[in-house]
Formats: structure tokens, C-alpha cells, sequence
């Protein structure tokens, strides 16, 4: 048994909000590293809150979904602030506009080619060397340089759908495509250089204003990724680099039909034959970049849904028992006291709950849920547990305002006589009865902080469109909110 995560040993509160929702610098671009990222962080410890919860900080497809990441390793880039390159010097005045029928993210790269190519110029012999060093340090990012270089090279297709040379790492057809595209590779590689600094001298402002970054990790992997690319013996693929069997969920709350996520199914016994080394790399990278880590999708360790890869649902898949205990047990031994919270949400067997409870992981206690059934149900404030996380509700429930508005009105009265018949309007009574909970931290979406309805929630599972696009403006964050929450946060003792 393991000691309860060390960010735990008190209580706390915090924030949820992921990088891309602070406050852009210009219109249509999302939020980044600079300077919104540090006002936020004042504005958490001017509130008392001591945690800022982020989503996968990783590289996104298309569709932005942090929970797909075209690497387990790699930061995102667009999250790199270009005004912090520009005080630099690595971006001049005369890159900055935005050119006639450029986008966002074609901008981005560009100028993050131009900065990749005056630091190459101008760089003093001592940043050379500290560039020099983090490649040498991080052995997974060749591999991932020339993976991206690739996909823009096949204008974004997956790297299944390429040629057979490189779809199956000939050395000679990687060799050749390397040499093409040196400049590309080169760009990606400063580009995670950016990330790593602009990112760890995020992290320690906030850490040294006693704030700490709560992160994110998928227990699966997306198909199109540097990972399943680069080790594809590892994951449940065809000769044809498809997938055989895919995961996901059955049906749910979120979906009658369940969730079809479509990653690949890991071959657990390949892993466990190497020592479940390819997961200890990827914890090892995830703790540099924060302090504490949420495992998503926790019961896929105990026991996963499996799903015929050529079924377009969910409904038609079966129950696989996970690595269970051997796998933890590697990991813990790895990195005693890991600071691991489980996201043991959806169906949850008694199987599940021994599993998290032997390594004394704490869970996620959602209130969104606790009102539904009766008065035996654990997500209910009186029935939590201190070694726990309780939220009001996450990244893929809608926000607090517009879920009670959306409750038929017996069971909004029943939602008020629990919380003892509140004045406060909601989102407030919900956020109060998190902050009361005897769960040792505490997390409030910045969605129900600033009291918004539906039409600002961050994702609908099931859906492809219209996600992981929100933002906030810092208008929106009134004194009086600022005020409440600093209030409700010293009242149940967790500044």
C-alpha cells in the first residue's frame, strides 16, 4: 500500500480550466503561455485557490480534442506564446501581422518556423547547448519531429494511410523522407524546446505562489500518433496498421449508444513482457510537467470495453479484464507516492473500487450526479470521502447553471431542499456544498465561477463538432465573483 497523494495532505481548492480557455490576444486565437496564463495564476491565489486543474497539455488533431493527442510527450504548440517570442527578438514586427487568407494555425507555424530560424542564427553558445541538451534528454522527440514533418507533408492524412515504406518504418524510406524534410523536423523539434520553457516557467511562478498544476492523462492513446506509429507492436493493430479492436464505453449516462472513442486497444501482455516501460516513460514525462496527474478512464485498468474495430458503435463490445494490480504495483515501485487521482467515473464494479482503494488513489465524487436515485447515492455530499475530488462537475458535463435549468422542476426542488433551501442563486448553493465536502481537494469549473449557462460548456461527449473552443474574457470575471468565491473558500477552510 501507498501513502494517499501528497497534494492531498491538506485541504484545497482550485480551478478547472484548460490553457485554451484564458483570454486570447487577439480574436479567434485561443488562450496561451503568456501573459493571461500568469494574471490567472494571481487571480487563483487572490481567491485562495491553490490549484489550477488542466486538460492533456499534448499536441491535438483537427478537431482539438486534447483527449486525442498526436503524442504522449510532446506539448501542444499552440500553446506557445508568440508574444513572448516577439520580446525575445525570435519574431519580428515585420512577421507578426497576419497575412491576407492565413488562418490561425498556419500563422502559428509559420512563425514559429521564423523564430526556429533566427534562434539557429543568433542563439548564444550557452542556448545552443541548452537546446542541444533537452534533444539529447528527450529520446522520443526525433521520432515525434519526423512523424509531424510527415503529416504535413500528406496534408494531415493518418500515418496508416501512407505509403507502405513508411507506414511500416523502412529505414530506408524514413532516411530518405528525413533528409527531405530537415527544415520541417527542425521546426518541430525548437518548437517543443518553446514549449518546455514557456510551459516549466509557467509552472514555477505558480508553484512558487503556492499554487499547483493538476494534470491530465488518457489511459489510451490516439491511433493517428507518433506513439502507435513509432511502436505499433505494443497496440491492438491489423497488418494494415488499423485497428483491430478500439475503446471506448458502453451505453451511459452521456450516450444510449455509449462511446465509441476509437483508440487502439493496448496487447498488455507485450507491455508487461517489457516491463511496462513504454508507461513508465510516459508518467516520467507527464511529472515533469505537473504536480499531480488525473488518470482518465481509470476502470480500463481493472477492466476495459473492447470493440470490433468495423462496428461504427459502441453497443456491440465486451468486457476485457485490464492488467489490474501488476500494472500499478510497477508503477508505484517506479515512483513511490505517485500523485495519482482516479477518474473512476461511469460503470464502476466493486472490482474497480478494491483496485483504486489498495493503492489508496483517491476518486472523483461529481455533484451533477449526486441527485439522481436516493439518498444512498455516493456522489451525494454527505456520503464522500476525505480521500477524494470532489467537482461540481468536469470538462464533458454541462455547466452547473445550465444542468439545473435543464432538471424538471421536481427534481430541482429536491436539488434545493438538500442544500437546505440556499438564497444564493445557482450556480453558488452547488459550489458551496463542493467547498463543504469533506474531500480534501475541491475543484469548481471556471464556467460556474462566472455563472454561465449551457451555452458555454467545454464539450459534449458523443459529438465531434463545436468542442473544446470555449473562452473566457476577463470582463467576465466581476469583483463580486472574485469576492464570493474567495469567501466560500476560507469559510470551509480551504485557502
Amino acid at each position: 500500500m501507498i501513502p494517499a497523494a501528497q497534494p492531498l495532505a491538506r485541504r484545497r481548492a482550485g480551478i478547472l480550466l484548460h490553457p485554451t480557455s484564458l483570454p486570447g490576444t487577439a480574436a479567434g486565437r485561443p488562450g496561451d503561455l503568456g501573459a493571461a496564463a500568469y494574471r490567472f495564476v494571481d487571480v487563483l491565489v487572490e481567491c485562495g485557490q491553490s490549484v489550477w486543474q488542466v486538460l492533456p497539455l499534448g499536441p491535438t488533431h483537427s478537431d482539438g480534442s486534447p483527449y486525442q493527442s498526436l503524442s504522449v510527450h510532446a506539448g501542444n504548440p499552440r500553446l506557445i506564446s508568440i508574444e513572448r517570442l516577439r520580446d525575445q527578438g525570435l519574431v519580428g514586427e515585420q512577421d507578426y501581422s497576419l497575412r491576407r487568407g492565413e488562418g490561425e494555425q498556419p500563422r502559428q507555424v509559420r512563425l514559429l518556423g521564423c523564430a526556429a530560424g533566427r534562434f539557429a542564427q543568433c542563439a548564444t553558445a550557452e542556448q545552443q547547448a541548452d537546446y542541444q541538451s533537452f534533444r539529447a534528454r528527450h529520446d522520443w522527440l526525433e521520432d515525434y519531429a519526423l512523424f509531424i514533418a510527415l503529416r504535413e507533408h500528406y496534408h494531415g492524412q493518418p500515418w496508416f494511410a501512407w505509403p507502405a515504406g513508411l507506414r511500416s518504418r523502412a529505414p530506408a524510406a524514413l532516411l530518405a523522407m528525413h533528409t527531405q524534410l530537415r527544415e520541417a523536423c527542425e521546426r518541430v523539434c525548437f518548437e517543443q524546446y518553446v514549449f518546455h520553457q514557456q510551459w516549466q516557467a509557467l509552472k514555477a511562478y505558480a508553484n512558487a505562489r503556492g499554487v499547483l498544476i493538476f494534470g491530465d492523462i488518457p489511459i489510451f492513446v490516439a491511433h493517428d500518433s507518433a506513439d502507435v506509429w513509432v511502436r505499433p507492436e505494443l497496440f491492438d493493430l491489423d497488418d494494415q496498421g488499423g485497428a483491430a479492436h478500439v475503446a471506448g464505453v458502453p451505453p451511459d449516462y452521456f450516450s444510449a449508444t455509449g462511446q465509441r472513442w476509437g483508440n487502439p486497444l493496448y496487447r498488455w501482455q507485450r507491455l508487461a513482457e517489457g516491463d511496462y516501460d513504454w508507461w513508465l516513460r510516459r508518467i516520467d514525462s507527464q511529472l515533469q510537467q505537473v504536480d499531480m496527474l488525473r488518470i482518465d478512464h481509470f476502470r480500463g485498468f481493472e477492466a476495459y470495453w473492447e470493440i470490433p474495430g468495423d462496428q461504427q458503435t459502441a453497443q456491440n463490445g465486451q468486457w476485457r479484464p485490464g492488467p489490474g494490480a501488476a500494472f500499478l504495483e510497477r508503477l508505484v515501485s517506479h515512483c513511490p507516492g505517485l500523485p495519482l487521482v482516479a477518474e473512476d467515473l461511469g460503470v464502476i464494479t466493486p472490482q474497480v473500487e478494491a483496485l483504486r482503494d489498495r493503492f489508496r488513489l483517491p476518486g472523483m465524487k461529481i455533484l451533477h450526479f449526486a441527485f439522481g436515485g436516493n439518498a444512498d447515492n455516493p456522489y451525494l455530499p454527505h456520503a464522500h470521502v476525505i480521500n477524494s475530488v470532489v467537482y461540481t462537475g468536469t470538462h464533458d458535463n454541462d455547466t452547473t447553471l445550465g444542468w439545473f435549468n435543464g432538471l424538471p422542476q421536481p427534481s430541482r426542488d429536491y436539488v434545493l431542499e438538500y442544500l437546505g433551501g440556499p438564497q444564493a442563486p445557482m450556480p453558488w448553493p452547488l459550489i458551496s456544498a463542493a467547498l463543504a465536502s469533506v474531500a480534501r481537494l475541491a475543484i469548481i469549473p471556471m464556467q460556474d465561477v462566472l455563472e454561465l449557462d449551457s451555452t458555454h460548456r467545454m464539450n459534449v461527449p458523443g459529438t465531434s463538432d463545436g468542442n473544446w473552443l470555449w473562452q473566457f474574457d476577463w470582463a467576465m470575471l466581476t469583483d463580486d465573483k472574485r469576492q464570493r468565491l474567495t469567501r466560500l473558500t476560507q469559510l470551509y477552510h480551504r485557502s
